[in-house]
């Protein structure tokens, strides 16, 4: 069984977060780009299915875990505290409006990780004082991925840096052309997801943003 130290000290040294969204990829194509995210290196891999039911949910998680190796990467569930142990997740993600970071522990378990979605450096201090692992910060850029949120602008980055701790994965309409600001304001982690998951070449797309990021 991993522990949640375990699991720690691999969250300590990542880098790229991707998320497969099944807002941007069709369910059936999700075990594919799964393992090519994988092979792009990919440090974090997130199912997030918001329109889908809990069994299909489980189905797909399923797939993914199957392709993801317990090693080096890994593997959250967006909200659905009840799947993490079933599904052997290494953690879950929550946002403001969801469960707190205690219950979402109490539900999904103690060793697994819990991430919080943060919009202001309060939000930021907040859920690092309720215990979160990780928190994302953003979105930096507008993004269709989110489109009832106000982008909060490269600024925070820095701001949320010199208050925080725990690692900070930057989101919201980051790709590689807007990565160097995003790098220049003080990022060290990201979150790709539309640019990664609609890319030609999605292990390629991974390295070439995998070298910028260990060059900050």
């Amino acid at each position: 069984m991993t522990t949640l130290d375990q699991r720690l000290q691999k969250l300590a040294s990542a880098r790229l977060y991707a998320i497969v969204d099944t807002g941007y990829v069709d369910p059936n194509r999700v075990p594919y780009v799964t393992e090519q995210l994988v092979l792009g290196g990919a440090d974090l891999i997130q199912l997030r299915a918001k329109k889908l039911s809990s069994a299909a949910i489980s189905e797909l998680g399923q797939k993914m875990r199957s392709l993801i190796p317990t090693t080096s990467t890994l593997f959250i569930v967006n909200d659905h505290s009840e799947l993490v142990s079933d599904l052997g997740a290494d953690g879950i993600h929550v946002g403001q409006d969801d469960l707190s970071v205690a219950v979402a522990h109490a539900r999904a378990g103690a060793q697994v990780l819990v991430g919080k979605s943060t919009h202001s450096l309060a939000q930021a201090i907040a859920a690092e004082k309720e215990g979160a692992d990780y928190i994302g910060v953003g979105p930096i850029y507008a993004t269709a991925t989110k489109p009832d949120y106000m982008p909060v602008g490269p600024a925070l980055i820095g701001q949320v840096r010199a208050a925080g701790r725990v690692p900070q994965f930057c989101i919201g309409g980051i790709n590689e052309a807007t990565l160097p600001k995003v790098l220049t304001a003080g990022a060290r982690r990201v979150v790709i997801v539309s640019a990664l998951l609609q890319s030609r070449d999605i292990p390629a797309y991974c390295r070439r943003v995998r070298e910028l990021l260990s060059q900050a």
